[in-house]
């Protein structure tokens, strides 16, 4: 199943810094539900390409989706990145762009929690996207770390300057700049975050940097629930389904493959002996059946139900499926964004998930 994607025009491109462009975009009338999204989430847009036809892409959201501006996506541009240097030489107002609606769960569970915030380079792009809904919508405080390589790479800063001047007993922003202080160490980030370990976490930015934040969030035993960490690799698949053989096709390629990859790596101790039993939370509702075909990936079963899950790019490739699991266990086919920590901490991609219990239980919260 293919999700629908809709042509979105472009209605306006802010130069943020040289090499970071805001693109905002005008919702088809008629798709407003579909594009009501959390702070912290991305969109997936279809760049035009000769060698596939198309680069899906997934850029986090900027705006806030509470404060009627238009919908808007960060994007900056990256040594030999085919994508992000495509958007920044070509969208301008009145283009238009396929676009998938909004995915991920890289978002607070509530505004008025208080936030500790950690951003490198363009991850302040969602994290953006939270700090300007949490002031105008939450009531807790916020505290940001921001590191950049220098004065001129800071996205936002005037932004940030204004809101920190506006909500001084809320929002704390704190700039690092590796040209002035070097590098960040685990042992710096610790002692910056020890006054605020009951905060929910949120870590975006280059590689190295989360590794850092993350470690530094461990140490001081932040509970995984507390501590949330966006990830985004570059999808080999195409979401978008241009012609609906492709997709058909595709469709049946991907039956094929799950079902050898089920025999090759589950061994028969593994394989249930008949139908699962599936309770899966979302969005505050629980949904039950006791129909789970082993060999159908979990995303697709509770599409098969009408049930609206969360994805993007159904390879693997990316965390806007991700699950909790409360009971049970599963098995991914393919995992190209989670590490050891979130295994060992249950949590696991559903659309690359079979059933390996008799009884499943998971949570996209």
């Amino acid at each position: 199943m293919t999700e629908t994607s809709y042509d979105l025009r472009v209605v306006g491109v802010v130069e943020e810094t040289a090499d970071a462009h805001s693109v905002s975009f005008a919702v088809p009338e008629g798709a407003e539900a579909e594009f009501d999204y959390r702070p912290g989430q991305f969109l997936t847009l279809a760049v035009p390409s000769d060698q596939t036809g198309v680069a899906a892409r997934c850029y986090s959201l900027s705006s806030s989706p509470h404060d009627g501006g238009p919908l808007t996506v960060t994007v900056k541009r990256t040594v030999d990145g085919y994508a992000s240097n495509w958007i920044c030489d070509n969208l301008r107002a009145g283009s238009t762009i396929r676009v998938l609606p909004p995915a991920g769960i890289f978002t607070p569970a509530s505004l008025d929690s208080d936030l500790l915030l950690f951003a490198g380079g363009s991850g302040i792009t969602p994290v953006m996207s939270i700090t300007r809904t949490a002031l105008a919508q939450g009531s807790g405080r916020i505290v940001l770390f921001y590191a950049n390589r220098d004065e001129r790479s800071v996205i936002f800063g005037s932004e940030l300057s204004a809101l920190a001047a506006a909500c001084p007993h809320r929002l704390v922003v704190v700039h690092w700049l590796e040209s002035v202080q070097g590098l960040p160490t685990q042992e710096q980030l610790k002692t910056f975050i020890e006054p605020f370990t009951s905060y929910d976490a949120f870590v975006c930015g280059p590689a190295p940097f989360m590794k850092l934040a993350i470690a530094a969030l461990r140490e001081l035993d932040f509970p995984r629930e507390r501590r949330h960490q966006e990830k985004f690799v570059s999808l080999g698949g195409n979401p978008f389904g241009d012609l609906e053989e492709q997709a058909e096709a595709e469709h049946e390629l991907e039956d094929a493959d799950s079902d050898a990859a089920f025999e090759d790596e589950a061994s028969p101790s593994e394989v249930p002996q008949g139908p699962v039993r599936l309770e899966v939370e979302l969005d505050g509702q629980t949904y039950a059946y006791d129909d789970w075909a082993p060999t159908t990936k979990l995303l697709e079963h509770l599409e098969s139900k009408g049930v609206k899950a969360p994805y993007s790019c159904r390879e693997g490739e990316c965390s806007a499926c991700a699950v909790r699991l409360l009971e049970g266990e599963v098995k991914m086919l393919n995992n190209d964004v989670l590490d050891e920590d979130d295994l060992a901490e249950g949590i696991r991609l559903a659309c690359q998930s079979l059933p390996v219990t008799d009884v499943v239980r998971a949570t996209y919260h």
